[in-house]
Formats: C-alpha cells, structure tokens, sequence
C-alpha cells in the first residue's frame, strides 16, 4: 500500500519532469504563484536542498507554508523540520510538534515517526512513552524501517509498553527485513545471548553478517569474533581477521581497543599468507544492501 507521503513525492517528481530541467524553476514558479500545492511542496524542497537554485532556507520555509496551508502533509512536515531545526525560521519545537501532528493526522509516515521521536525525548512536548509508542506504531504499520527499530528498543526497554524481549525480538526482524542494520545487529544479539528466541548461534551469525555487510561496525567485530571462536560457524581465521580489521576502521574508544586486542590474539594462530589473504579480502569489501 502506497503511503500518502510516497505518493505526494511521487507527484512532486511528475511534476519536475513535466516541467523538464531547463525550464523548471520558471514554470515550476508560475504554477507555484497560482497555488498548485505540487508546485509549492516541490519549489520548497528545491530552496531546503539548494537543487536548481541557490538554498535558501527562508524561500523553502515559505513555499512549504503555502503548500502546508493547503493541507499538503509533506509540506506540513517538512516546515516542522525547519522549525525543529531553526533553519529559515526561529527553531519552535513547540511549533514543529503542531505541524507534525496536523501532517501526521493525514497520514504522513515521517510526521507521525517524528512525534514518537518528540514524546520519547520530551522535547516541545511533555515526555511521554506510551505517546511515543503509540506514533512509532503508526509509523510502523506503514512499514517504517526506523518506527519499526523504535518499537522493538521501547519492548526490549519496557518504555511505554511491559518489557518483552519476545516483542523487542520480532519488531527488530521486522525492521532488519525493512534494511535496517542496527536491527539486524540487535536481532542477533539476542540470538548469541538467546533473549526472547531460543540460543542459536547460527541463527545469531545470519544476522551479524546482513548487519556486517551493510557496513554496521558492531555487527562486523560481532561476526569476527563468531568466526574465532566457531560459533555457529567453523572456525576460519581468514574471516575473522576480515571482519575485525574492517570493525576497527568503523570503531572508536573501548570499542577501537577491544577490536585491536582481539586482532592481535587471532593474528598469532595465522600464518603470513592468510594475514595478507584477510587484509586483502577487507581492502576488497563495499558494503550491501539488505537483501
């Protein structure tokens, strides 16, 4: 089902290619001028991105407010960024809520994920979990990758909601399948520990590796490590070493040392070649995208 967010995107790029490139900002100007709320959305998001014309957030914050003044969700919520941001107009928190919720009330997935940021955090609003649980539910239902994260850490914490491993365990696959890699990481977390799912190592390395491969550096030293101790896997220091090396390129801190110390302990069960082989491997590595 097509969301009321993707589908006025949908019509903003129509309309860009109706327009065509050399003669767009003129007519694009021209429509905007009699009120298309289209136009209007789209010339905003070509001031706020500085596409085809000079950014300026101020421009952008007054086409969106035309469009948003026409009830165009899109609009509504791209002038609540600016608002929470202080790009273009005096950062109102309070005020980006409004917009939020009036774009959120017509379905907008981002509005109604930003409320649940809003609530979570309490800020321009009172904080309140089950306020936040209940927008990043909405948002969820439309299949939002970072709603759906948002739901399983508020389970997993037992933030508005009873704590649940079980629950945390099934909205992170939810949002892991949407290509969320934190997710991803999270999920076989709980898999290596056996939180709200039965202990299974394998199951735990399945998802390391879709996080790990989508460049998520705690997954990457997660999966290294799986590799050197056959945890799910056999043993393969080649792989080990891979994944370590590439952790520590993406780690900081206690994080950075941990992984250097791991590295060096697997290095003294290798040979030269398999060293060279492993730091060829992570210089040949691109991340993916979550299949």
């Amino acid at each position: 089902m097509t969301s009321v967010r993707a589908r006025i995107l949908m019509a903003a790029v129509a309309v860009s290619v109706a327009y065509g490139q050399s003669s767009l900002p003129a007519a694009l100007l021209k429509d905007a001028e009699q009120g298309n709320p289209i136009a209007q959305y789209t010339l905003g998001q070509m001031y706020d991105q500085g596409q085809g014309v000079k950014q300026d957030y101020a421009e952008a914050a007054r086409w969106f407010r035309k469009a948003a003044d026409q009830k165009n969700p899109a609009a509504e919520t791209s002038l609540a960024r600016l608002y929470d941001e202080g790009r273009g107009v005096k950062q109102d928190h309070a005020e980006a809520e409004r917009w939020y919720q009036l774009a959120a009330g017509l379905g907008d997935v981002e509005a109604q994920l930003n409320l649940g940021l809003k609530y979570e955090q309490g800020q321009g609003v009172s904080q309140d979990a089950d306020e936040a649980v209940r927008w990043y539910r909405m948002a969820a239902d439309q299949g939002n990758a970072k709603a759906l994260f948002n739901l399983g850490v508020m389970y997993y914490d037992g933030k508005g909601v009873a704590q649940d491993y079980a629950a945390a365990a099934t909205w992170f696959r939810e949002a892991a399948e949407h290509g969320d890699d934190t997710a991803a990481f999270n999920l076989g977390l709980m898999y290596d520990l056996g939180q709200g799912v039965i202990q299974e190592y394998a199951e735990a390395v399945r998802w390391y590796e879709r996080s790990a491969n989508q460049g998520n550096p705690n997954a990457q030293s997660a999966l290294g490590f799986m590799y050197s101790e056959a945890l799910g896997v056999t043993r393969d220091y080649v792989q080990a070493l891979m994944w370590l090396t590439l952790a520590t390129s993406g780690s900081t801190g206690k994080v950075l040392e941990r992984n250097k110390n791991t590295l060096q302990g697997i290095e003294k069960n290798m040979t030269p070649e398999q060293i060279e082989e492993s730091l060829r491997l992570a210089k040949e590595w691109h991340p993916t995208a979550a299949k």
